[in-house]
C-alpha cells in the first residue's frame, strides 16, 4: 500500500499542502510526486482498483483529476477545474505521459 503522508519534526501528522491522491483500493498520497502518481496509476487494474482521484483536501474542491482503467488497456484521464471552466477528457496508454501531464496540470492548480 502506498502511503506518502508527511510528518512534522514533532512526529505528528501534517495534511497535504496542496492536494492528495486516493485510489479505489485505499492507497493514499499527500502532495504526490510524479513518481508517486506513476506508482498509483501502475497499480490500477480492471478488477478491484480501477481509478485514482487527485483533488484538494477540502470539502468542496474547485478542481479534480481522475485516471480510470479502460477495457482495452488504456486510461481515461478527466480534468475539471470549475474556476477556469476547464473540462478535459483524454485517453492515453503511456503511464509515463499521464504522470508527467498530471504533474504539470496539478502544479498549475497549487499556485
Amino acid at each position: 500500500m502506498l502511503a506518502t503522508d508527511s510528518t512534522s519534526t514533532w512526529g505528528g501528522f501534517v495534511a497535504a499542502d496542496y492536494y492528495c491522491a486516493d485510489s479505489e483500493n485505499g492507497d493514499h498520497a499527500d502532495d504526490p510526486s510524479e513518481d508517486a502518481l506513476f506508482m498509483l496509476i501502475s497499480d490500477l487494474n480492471g478488477a478491484d482498483n480501477t481509478f485514482v482521484v487527485v483533488q484538494p483536501d477540502e470539502d468542496d474542491p474547485a478542481w479534480f483529476a481522475s485516471v480510470a482503467v479502460l477495457d482495452e488497456g488504456s486510461y481515461e484521464i478527466v480534468r475539471r477545474d470549475t474556476r477556469q471552466r476547464e473540462p478535459d477528457i483524454t485517453i492515453q496508454t503511456s503511464i509515463n505521459q499521464i504522470a508527467d501531464d498530471l504533474t504539470k496540470w496539478l502544479a498549475a492548480r497549487a499556485t
